[in-house]
């Protein structure tokens, strides 16, 4: 339980801001309305996010003390305030070509407005996120080095695929091209997936350059490894920002909402890696990083349809519940 403390802390704190701001700008029926909405956008957060949880404990298991507090703590803010805040008024922004104060005013003010201006570009950030994810899951998935098979039939084989020099990336530009061309807006969408390639293949240099030990600087603790946690983070927050204006046009109650279930998710990460569960339940990383696969794809078919995220997070969890059965399944085969 102590693992949670400071998320529930944090619930409270912010549950009060939101019904603090409801009851400024209501009365005291509306207070309790947005109270309702606030804990609904962080249960959906904590739906969408549960798989990303699972992943950062899987690369947060071999970090040392000092780097996992950098990751709940500076990481914590930029999760909070950076992604769920002040990024998605750096989009409506630089789209919009508008000044950020501007931006602002318009989300506070003009909520609507904002949320048209957000959703107009829905397509470029589901490009950007779904081809950084799709990355995150083929590297999982063609990792020759791996030698725990979830699925063992297509595992073992694709894993040799691995062999080939930039597979991921070769995989991942065909994919690109394939739903670009389906998009009304192709060059758009092109361009905001070559920037999710750019961006995943960038923190794997800059943690190279700057990691003095060699070796795989994301899976320890580094500045590359940091930073892909946090690029991760934004990947999995851009569903759960643009699907919040489905729930309310409040950008405070949006930023209260998500924020909880952000830090549910870091929360669940350190319960995961102190707990050592990644290591009794063998399939569950798998699950995630399955879980991850198809929501980049669905984040992908983001670009021409609009897909419920009530689904998006069922599938995510039914992978995770599979995977959990699967390891609970081995264990027993195991110890017989």
């Amino acid at each position: 339980m102590r693992h949670f403390t400071s998320s529930f802390i944090f619930t409270i704190i912010a549950l009060g801001l939101a019904f603090l701001w409801g009851y400024k700008n209501g009365d005291l029926s509306v207070a309790f309305g947005v109270l309702l909405i606030a804990s609904a956008l962080a249960l959906m957060e904590i739906s969408l996010s549960f798989d990303n949880a699972v992943v950062n404990a899987s690369i947060l298991k071999h970090w040392d003390r000092r780097w996992k507090m950098l990751f709940m703590t500076v990481g914590m803010l930029i999760a909070v305030f950076g992604m769920r805040l002040i990024f998605p008024i750096v989009i409506v922004a630089h789209t919009a070509d508008l000044g950020y104060l501007e931006v602002w005013r318009l989300a506070l003010n003009s909520p609507d407005e904002y949320s048209a201006k957000l959703t107009a570009h829905h397509a470029e950030i589901s490009a950007f996120g779904g081809i950084f994810l799709l990355l995150v899951f083929l590297n999982f998935l063609l990792d020759e080095s791996k030698e725990i098979h979830w699925i063992k039939s297509i595992e073992s084989r694709l894993k040799h695929l691995g062999k080939v020099d930039a597979i991921s990336i070769f995989i991942a530009i065909v994919v690109l091209m394939i739903f670009s061309s389906l998009s009304q807006d192709r060059l758009s969408v092109l361009l905001a997936g070559l920037w999710g390639i750019i961006i995943y293949v960038s923190v794997s240099m800059i943690g190279f350059f700057l990691d003095d030990e060699g070796g795989d600087s994301i899976k320890k603790g580094s500045i590359g490894g940091f930073l892909y946690l946090e690029v991760l983070d934004a990947s999995f927050s851009f569903d759960g920002v643009i699907g919040s204006f489905a729930i309310t046009k409040d950008i405070v109650i949006i930023m209260l909402g998500l924020a909880i279930g952000a830090m549910f998710v870091r929360s669940i990460t350190i319960y995961l890696v102190e707990k050592g569960t990644l290591s009794e339940y063998i399939y569950l990383e798998h699950g995630a990083h399955y879980a991850i696969g198809v929501l980049a794809i669905i984040m992908l078919l983001g670009t021409k349809l609009h897909i419920n995220e009530l689904f998006t997070a069922s599938i995510g969890i039914i992978l995770i519940l599979l995977s959990l059965y699967s390891s609970q399944k081995e264990r027993k085969l195991a110890n017989k």
